[in-house]
């Protein structure tokens, strides 16, 4: 991203502190009186007619001042943002104090979620550690009347369980189908169904589609996150819309793990508004950090809030809970 000249740092910098902690729009004058900008109100109106014409400041009515755009949360964010306060540091120090000697890892995922939220005001989310691969191992498949129960083994020995209606007609064709399976996990360790005996077709066909539709590797109760802090998130200002805030407590009832999306090339991001692959979130900003266990599962520890947030403090928070993740599980 381009850097800007330091005068218009300075504004823009100075906006957003302005903004986060007033939730108002501001002029120059005000800017100069209250971040003592070693320039007159005219430089500093320039200033920020500059950062409107490119995009990072915007002014919601014609009479008020400025205030942020996400483009300008995003220069902000990659090119001003400044050291965390002291308080982080005293995070860091409670963090300590957790461990799973006396707690089970989910226990301590929804200490941590509401330590987070407590620290920030914000809406935390922790998600259990997965892995990262998991190839398939075998297939055993289990005739029930009408019904085709399907229980996938995992290379880590996790098994996952599939309820199918049994096709008709195909009953005789279960265990050709499981010896069929077997034959192909163990020659090349995938399921080559263009290879599928004609006479295979009609169970086989279920049973491919069952898998290609639901991801056999992540049960519901793996794919749930520790959330603490949703009433934070939806008495934010921002939201005080139903029609902004619907859409998320949506999609936080059917997937609440979407706030998070992993990638595995980032340890470390923040989505700002439209940036992030969920329309739901528009209106937010999710700031995201993986850990990783002894395992080789990763898992994510994330905060979401409006776009109007103390990125430095936040992202120095979700950062601390994931290093001591990776410490705890390492």
């Amino acid at each position: 991203m381009e850097l800007l000249p330091r005068r218009q740092q300075e504004v823009l910098q100075a906006t957003v502190h302005h903004y986060v902690d007033t939730i108002e729009p501001v002029g120059s004058k005000t800017l100069v009186q209250r971040f003592g900008l070693q320039a007159s109100s005219a430089t500093v109106r320039s200033a920020m007619g500059a950062l409107e014409q490119k995009g990072l400041l915007v002014q919601p009515h014609p009479s008020a001042g400025r205030i942020p755009s996400p483009m300008g949360y995003r220069h902000y964010v990659d090119c001003l943002l400044p050291k965390p306060g002291a308080a982080v540091h005293h995070l860091e120090q409670e963090l300590t104090q957790l461990s799973l000697r006396w707690a089970a890892l989910d226990d301590l995922l929804q200490q941590l979620a509401r330590r987070l939220t407590d620290f920030t005001g914000l809406m935390s989310l922790i998600t259990l550690p997965q892995p990262t691969e998991q190839r398939l191992h075998a297939i055993r498949l289990v005739r029930t009347d009408e019904r085709l129960l399907v229980m996938l083994v995992a290379d880590s020995s996790h098994t996952h369980h599939l309820n199918l209606r049994l096709p008709y007609g195909c009953a005789d064709q279960v265990a050709a189908l499981e010896r069929w399976t077997d034959d192909q996990l163990r020659q090349s360790g995938q399921l080559g169904w263009e290879c599928l005996p004609q006479q295979l077709q009609t169970c086989g066909q279920a049973l491919r589609e069952a898998l290609e539709h639901k991801d056999p590797f992540i049960s519901p109760s793996e794919q749930s996150a520790h959330v603490h802090g949703v009433s934070r998130l939806v008495a934010q200002p921002e939201f005080s819309d139903s029609a902004k805030v619907r859409p998320l407590l949506d999609l936080m009832d059917c997937n609440p793990t979407a706030f998070i999306p992993s990638d595995p090339c980032r340890d470390d991001w923040v989505w700002i508004g439209g940036e992030h692959p969920h329309s739901a979130l528009s209106d937010c900003s999710v700031i995201q950090s993986s850990y990783r266990s002894g395992q080789g599962g990763v898992g994510q520890v994330a905060l979401v809030g409006p776009m109007r947030m103390a990125y430095a403090t936040a992202r120095a928070a979700v950062q601390s809970v994931a290093k001591h993740l990776n410490n705890l599980l390492s």
